[in-house]
């Protein structure tokens, strides 16, 4: 899979961008809203899980300018449910290492943004 940088290409890495910055920050904070109640994986958990139902919409109808489908829900569920897997895994990594419970959660989030835009752009962008 190539990936051309044209005009196209790059209004959908920023609309990702912006759909991205919004579902982590309703994500971000969803997780510290539910640290001071619950361990840090479920107040993780809860937190995708939020942002998940935003991302969703958001990704379908303004990143990839689709319409929803059996197809793209499965595809956009398979490369999330990788994601938080990926995610959780790096973030008790972080912790377990010695990193602060709020510094990880950016942390984590840091490194996986970019796999998850390549991964959602195969699931819409696919045999296009």
């Amino acid at each position: 899979m190539k990936i051309r940088l044209n005009k196209e290409e790059l209004g959908r890495i920023i609309r990702f961008g912006l759909v991205g910055t919004l579902c982590t920050a309703i994500h971000y904070g969803v997780y510290l809203l539910l640290l001071s109640y619950l361990n840090p994986t479920i107040s993780y958990t809860c937190g995708y899980a939020v942002g998940f139902c935003c991302n969703y919409g958001l990704t379908t109808y303004f990143t990839f300018r689709q319409k929803s489908s059996l197809k793209n829900v499965a595809g956009f569920s398979f490369s999330h449910v990788v994601n938080c897997l990926l995610e959780l895994g790096i973030l008790w990594c972080l912790i377990h290492f010695g990193m602060g419970e709020k510094l990880a959660g950016i942390v984590t989030l840091m490194v996986v943004v970019p796999i998850n835009f390549l991964l959602l752009r195969f699931v819409y962008l696919w045999k296009r």
